[in-house]
């Protein structure tokens, strides 16, 4: 075991791990966090997406230990209850959101498309979530959503 220092959504935390275990385990297992599930366990569904360096990364594959001083960025992280980040508003207006799982995937990777490419098309955003699962049947919504939250972003 060793103590890893790790910045969570703006906060410093010091884990009693080893420094192989996967971040998705720190997150919920030591931090409580809810944001990130566990899928697949093979960063292949998306449902442990959290932000690294503004890219959306799979969780559940990465090593704790290789996070260094990079401050991870969870689902919670974006925006509080009482005060959500505007493209978890946008989710909430759109009514684009059933069961939850896919939603650290879906918002994660969007936040960080239009972050990187503000005039980012329909269909680079389809791309770009083409390797987050979803079973819900939302996806014209989601995509509703992620386009009116870019385009507020851009006017």
């Amino acid at each position: 075991m060793n103590t890893i220092s790790l910045k969570v959504n703006g906060q410093l935390h010091a884990i009693d791990t080893d420094r192989e275990t996967p971040l998705l385990f720190v997150l919920t297992d030591e931090l409580g966090l809810r944001g990130p599930k566990f899928g697949c366990g093979m960063a292949q569904c998306g449902a442990c997406t959290v932000l690294r360096r503004g890219e959306a990364v799979r969780s559940c594959v990465l090593p704790v230990g290789a996070v260094g001083t990079d401050e991870i960025t969870t689902l919670e992280g974006l925006g509080a209850p009482q005060k959500l980040h505007p493209i978890q508003q946008s989710f909430v207006n759109e009514g684009a959101a059933q069961c939850g799982f896919c939603l650290s995937g879906v918002i994660l990777t969007a936040k960080a498309l239009l972050d990187a490419q503000p005039g980012a098309s329909d269909e680079e955003i389809r791309e770009a979530l083409g390797s987050v699962l979803c079973r819900c049947f939302t996806h014209t919504r989601m995509l509703r959503a992620i386009r009116k939250y870019a385009d507020e972003r851009i006017s």
